[in-house]
């Protein structure tokens, strides 16, 4: 069985309990606070860890589209379904399914959303017929759900459906002692991702501490996964470390980066973006996309380096 942190649930073992039951969760919390990895820890730690685990951004997709993706579809009921086609809800039976920016839904699709955890049933897209499923439902936000039902933008039904076991997430800044459980967590899976093992020094680490971190735990993970990817020492130094320029100056200012980075560390991060672009054939837009970060950081480095960025 995977082992997945879950942010200060280690001191709060009543919780656990949260696993093992079929009521849906909330997980809410700022954007990018780790609330799929909660996700993934609650379902690792079920009796369901065995059956798929589904993740949907209902943020990310027409309000047909998602019906489609979630509940499946017949033959001919929309453009472009030329065959019947099971849902993530029956494709995924036994598991539990992750609805990401459950916010961000109409509030027609959240009348259908509600049977499913009612009834326990769905019915495909241009189906008369109803088809039980066994899911288990964990919806996420970065938004106030109580004050979007204020607003008529969100159905009042539907949130107390959801919010019987809530998990609210607080920002990474606000816990840092799960600091050094994420990053041993994600420079494992990086490690066998790229067949190398990988650890961060005692200096690195001291820094992650201290960081602001405005892109929470997305923004660490990014960090880790860059300098995994380009250490060839097993040991991730402070210089091999690129934190970010969304940080506030009075964290840049006490940030040891800010005054330890040197332009040869620079450099020498770059020479690693130079390798991603090569492979790449020049896609700037790919490279950035494969490095996590902006293609105006990729620019920037070029920039502060003296490199005229649209010639590479």
């Amino acid at each position: 069985m995977k082992a997945f942190p879950i942010p200060r649930l280690s001191a709060r073992r009543r919780r656990w309990s949260i696993s093992i039951k079929r009521a849906p969760v909330l997980v809410v919390g700022e954007s990018g606070s780790g609330k799929e990895l909660v996700a993934r820890a609650l379902h690792a730690n079920s009796e369901r860890r065995a059956a798929p685990f589904t993740v949907i951004n209902c943020g990310a997709l027409t309000e047909t589209l998602l019906e489609s993706e979630l509940f499946g579809h017949e033959r001919g009921s929309f453009t472009g379904a030329t065959a019947p086609r099971k849902g993530l809800l029956e494709s995924g039976a036994g598991g539990t399914v992750f609805l990401d920016e459950i916010s961000e839904t109409s509030l027609t699709f959240q009348v259908k959303l509600l049977r499913v955890i009612q009834e326990r049933e769905i019915r495909r897209v241009g189906s008369n017929d109803t088809t039980q499923v066994d899911i288990r439902l964990v919806a996420a936000t970065n938004r106030d759900l109580r004050e979007l039902v204020r607003n008529n933008r969100f159905r009042e039904d539907l949130f107390h459906r959801l919010n019987v076991f809530t998990i609210a997430l607080p920002a990474l800044r606000d816990r840092v002692e799960d600091i050094p459980l994420l990053t041993h967590y994600y420079l494992k899976k990086f490690s066998n991702k790229n067949g190398k093992t990988v650890r961060l020094a005692s200096d690195a680490l001291e820094a992650l501490k201290r960081y602001s971190w405005p892109g929470n735990v997305r923004e660490l993970k990014n960090m880790l996964e860059r300098a995994s990817t380009f250490n060839d020492t097993g040991v991730i130094r402070l210089d091999e470390l690129e934190f970010g320029e969304l940080c506030d100056a009075s964290a840049a200012a006490t940030s040891p980066i800010a005054a330890g980075r040197s332009l040869q560390a620079e450099a020498s991060e770059f020479t690693g973006s130079l390798k991603v672009l090569r492979e790449t054939g020049g896609n700037k837009k790919r490279a950035a996309e494969i490095l996590g970060i902006e293609r105006r950081t990729l620019y920037n480095k070029a920039k502060r380096l003296g490199i005229d960025f649209e010639s590479i």
